[in-house]
């Protein structure tokens, strides 16, 4: 016969066992610390024993600390960062630790990453003291950068009544649902000229590349310069969208044209690095060209003069007696005078003369020319001089000597010429070695021969 199944309920135990008063204990003991956590939360404080990393948490302060006096600026950012995480500090003191991190990287020269802390300091707490102290960083920041646009609405943002109202959302242009703010237009506008300026980094310091940047930056900012260049870019941008519509990009003659262009930047680009590596002028080495190449920064000498012009020589030899016996210049100009640019001045002319060049207001005249400078200032001429506009009376009214320019007046210009040489040597030094790399080889003969034959006559038949 089959064994009968067992439905009967287990019996119950006694209420005093030990299994049950081992149960009631982990329990009253497992109560007790989730109140103690839920304390420790609602209290704000963290155990001082939080590890970060493998290290307590003093001992990681600590390492932080000796990591910025070593000079170790961006590996002690790191640390106070680890030290953030893992402690996750409120309110103060959140705020100060994001405000030395981004102290740090700044030192560091990682001056986007210095800006985010900056504003993550902000963001955790508004403090008096940090307040004025995160102003100037971040300013000095962006300037560092060279984002001379976002620094101009970062000032505005900072200085603003209205903290609602963010500097530089006026929409300016829209693209469909795209809308194109000022801010956004300024940024490209300094795009631009950051590519329009890229082949000086080379040859100048950052320094002078921002000032460089920030004249440009200055000029753009005209109502009349921004829409020109917001006109253009909403040209260029919906015609590069249409030819991504039609892929114009898939043509063989686009390909070659983008592949050429390719090319071009990258050759331009090898060369720059090199030329930005190589070249390195300090003020010795421009003083020296400069002290070594003299002659070439010589202010030549000029003259002012002023004239009367007639049609005929007996007429000019007239108003020459007048001149002679102390007629007065000026009021014989005004009365005889043919030229009704210069008449009314008593025959000023406002231009200076240079030896041997044409002479302003009156045109080529070698032997004019080297009679004003042959003679003293304050002297009309002892005869007229013919011209292609007629008959000339001059008074030199003052005559400056050549000058030696000095050094500061024309320190950019030497810099510029002393730039440009350094940069053909390097550029023929490097080319040569590449050439050099890559076995290139050029058959001069062979293309003489194809030119010479070119140009031979065809045979007769």
């Amino acid at each position: 016969m089959a064994e009968k199944l067992n439905f009967t309920l287990p019996e119950k135990k006694p209420k005093g066992s030990a299994a049950g008063a081992l149960t009631v204990l982990l329990l009253i003991v497992l109560v007790a610390l989730a109140g103690a956590n839920l304390l420790i939360a609602m209290s704000g404080k963290k155990p001082e024993s939080v590890p970060v990393g493998n290290l307590p948490m003093e001992q990681a302060k600590d390492l932080a600390g000796k990591l910025a006096q070593r000079g170790l600026y961006q590996q002690a950012a790191t640390a106070w960062q680890d030290y953030l995480t893992a402690t996750q500090p409120t309110g103060a003191q959140q705020a100060q630790i994001h405000f030395q991190i981004g102290g740090l990287l700044e030192k560091a020269g990682l001056y986007a990453d210095a800006i985010e802390h900056y504003y993550r300091s902000e963001a955790a707490a508004q403090l008096a003291e940090l307040s004025p102290q995160i102003n100037a960083h971040v300013k000095e920041c962006f300037e560092r950068l060279g984002k001379f646009s976002a620094l101009r609405y970062e000032v505005m943002d900072r200085t603003s009544m209205d903290a609602s109202k963010p500097a530089g959302e006026k929409v300016v242009a829209e693209i469909g649902a795209e809308k194109i703010t000022e801010s956004q237009l300024d940024a490209l506008i300094e795009e631009s000229i950051e590519d329009q300026l890229a082949s000086m980094r080379a040859f100048v310091t950052p320094e002078q590349l921002n000032e460089q940047k920030k004249r440009a930056l200055e000029q753009s900012r005209t109502p009349q310069a921004k829409q020109e260049f917001l006109q253009s870019w909403l040209a260029q941008e919906i015609l590069y969208r249409q030819a991504l519509d039609q892929q114009q990009g898939e043509k063989p003659e686009v390909k070659r044209l983008i592949h050429s262009l390719t090319r071009q930047a990258l050759s331009r680009q090898m060369l720059d690095e090199q030329l930005a590596s190589k070249i390195n002028l300090t003020d010795t080495d421009v003083q020296t060209y400069y002290t070594a190449n003299k002659d070439k920064y010589v202010e030549p000498a000029d003259a002012k003069i002023s004239h009367i012009l007639v049609s005929e020589e007996a007429k000019a030899n007239e108003l020459l007696k007048q001149l002679q016996s102390g007629g007065d210049f000026a009021t014989i100009a005004k009365e005889s005078s043919l030229d009704a640019g210069t008449k009314e001045s008593g025959g000023k002319i406002a231009e200076a003369v240079h030896p041997g060049a044409s002479i302003p207001g009156v045109g080529d005249a070698n032997d004019l020319n080297a009679a004003i400078f042959a003679a003293d200032a304050s002297k009309v001429l002892d005869q007229a001089f013919k011209t292609d506009k007629g008959w000339e009376i001059v008074r030199v009214d003052e005559e400056l000597p050549q000058r030696q320019k000095g050094f500061d007046e024309v320190r950019q210009q030497v810099m510029m010429e002393l730039l440009r040489r350094k940069s053909e040597e390097v550029q023929r030094d490097y080319l040569k070695e590449m050439m050099d790399k890559h076995r290139v080889i050029v058959h001069t003969s062979a293309l003489q021969t194809s030119q010479e034959s070119s140009t031979e006559a065809p045979p007769k038949p």
